[in-house]
């Protein structure tokens, strides 16, 4: 019988769960005594490795002095606009105000809105359209079931919202077109700089700087989806830096805790405060938990921690260290090729991965499934040792699978 917890993006009938226990580093046990290697950095975000002292104090010793309390106005409290500031100083968009949620999903819906309300601000009401690119994840809320260009995920929940338009995923003529046939009604262009969880999808050459112009020229504002690539994934502090394009707003999640505290937000550009900034108007949307002390506190520790480890210079070592195995395996004719940068990958295997991950598992290596692919994103903390003891079990399990023959 399953128990009381239903599991997100599981089948609810399922009671075969693990009881993870215990971590440390990028190791983790279970009830059972087992080990496991975190090559996904639980889901694309424990840049720090699991048990940092650093951060485990930093958010008790918040909590011992400030537990919680909210931030709608009147009220702020010091961690949070500790670390608006060192996100926003570390973002491309140095000159902006961030807006704190508690996850990736409330990040995306938030930059939704705050995006057609400043159209709306403009006096432009017919801006409504937003253009999603196919095999796009930006979360769960309903907002970002809508813009998500994976088919599967937006199936099964009824009518979802309007105005959303979905180009193939590095086509630019089809976004200019698009464009076009919508002039005067996109309010906005969302995209991850690199896509995770729809397959870990690199852009193509010049493709978000073609975004970037193509926003510029018909007026709409470029969203960029930063909750994987923010905080070092890519060995710059954001995707937007690393392939050299600045947005308008940006969502984060994930790695500004390194998980230890859910944390969500976005930076919005200057450009979009001068807006928002009207003396008249107020902005209509926020969180419960915004803002949190505790979650704030994490996020301030983890950065301190990130910077003072120089994990971002430690990047591109892991990016070697990752393609050299990926490269073994095609090489031994294991996978069929690879893909990604920084410290995010996906092996892909050209049959469906969800079994090999299972065998993986058995093996003690935790990594994803992304349709026929799997996806590797480990701490940036994890060890030579530890990458080649991952790739050698990969390699054991690959040879053994019946579409590897």
């Amino acid at each position: 019988m399953p128990t009381k917890f239903l599991h997100p993006f599981s089948p609810p009938a399922a009671d075969n769960f693990i009881t993870i226990v215990r971590a440390e580093g990028c190791t983790l046990w279970d009830d059972q005594g087992n080990r496991y290697l975190d090559a996904l950095g639980s889901l694309w975000y424990c840049q720090v490795g699991h048990g940092r002292a650093e951060i485990i104090d930093a958010v008790a010793d918040q909590m011992r002095l400030l537990d919680a309390y909210q931030t709608f106005a009147p009220f702020t409290n010091e961690p949070a606009e500790e670390l608006a500031s060192m996100v926003a100083e570390r973002s491309p968009l140095s000159d902006g105000r961030v807006f704190f949620c508690g996850s990736g999903s409330e990040a995306v819906d938030s930059a939704l809105k705050i995006a057609r309300a400043v159209h709306q601000l403009r006096d432009e009401p017919d801006r409504q359209v937003v253009i999603r690119r196919t095999d796009a994840y930006h979360g769960t809320n309903f907002g970002g079931t809508s813009a998500q260009g994976i088919a599967g995920n937006r199936q099964g929940w009824g009518d979802l919202l309007p105005h959303f338009v979905e180009v193939p995923r590095d086509d630019i003529e089809a976004v200019s077109t698009t464009m076009a046939a919508h002039e005067g009604r996109v309010a906005a262009v969302i995209t991850e700089p690199l896509q995770g969880a729809g397959g870990v999808f690199p852009p193509a050459d010049g493709y978000l700087a073609g975004l970037r112009r193509l926003c510029d020229q018909h007026g709409a504002l470029l969203i960029l989806d930063e909750v994987i690539c923010g905080f070092g994934r890519t060995g710059r502090w954001f995707g937007a830096q690393h392939y050299g394009v600045t947005p308008d707003l940006m969502t984060f999640a994930k790695g500004v805790t390194s998980g230890y505290q859910p944390v969500g937000g976005v930076i919005c550009s200057r450009s979009v405060c001068d807006v928002l900034e009207r003396p008249d108007w107020m902005l209509r949307t926020g969180y419960t938990y915004a803002g949190h002390p505790a979650g704030m506190a994490a996020g301030v520790a983890n950065l301190a921690l990130m910077e003072a480890e120089e994990l971002l210079d430690r990047v591109p070592h892991l990016a070697a260290k990752l393609t050299d195995g990926l490269a073994a395996l095609q090489a031994d004719g294991l996978i069929q090729s690879y893909r990604g940068t920084g410290a995010v990958y996906a092996a892909e295997l050209g049959y469906d991965a969800a079994p090999a991950r299972m065998r993986l598992l058995e093996a003690g290596m935790v990594v994803r499934p992304i349709g026929t692919a799997l996806a590797i994103c480990p701490p940036l903390v994890i060890s030579d040792h530890e990458i080649g003891t991952l790739f050698d079990a990969m390699a054991d399990v690959l040879a053994k699978e019946p579409a590897a023959a």
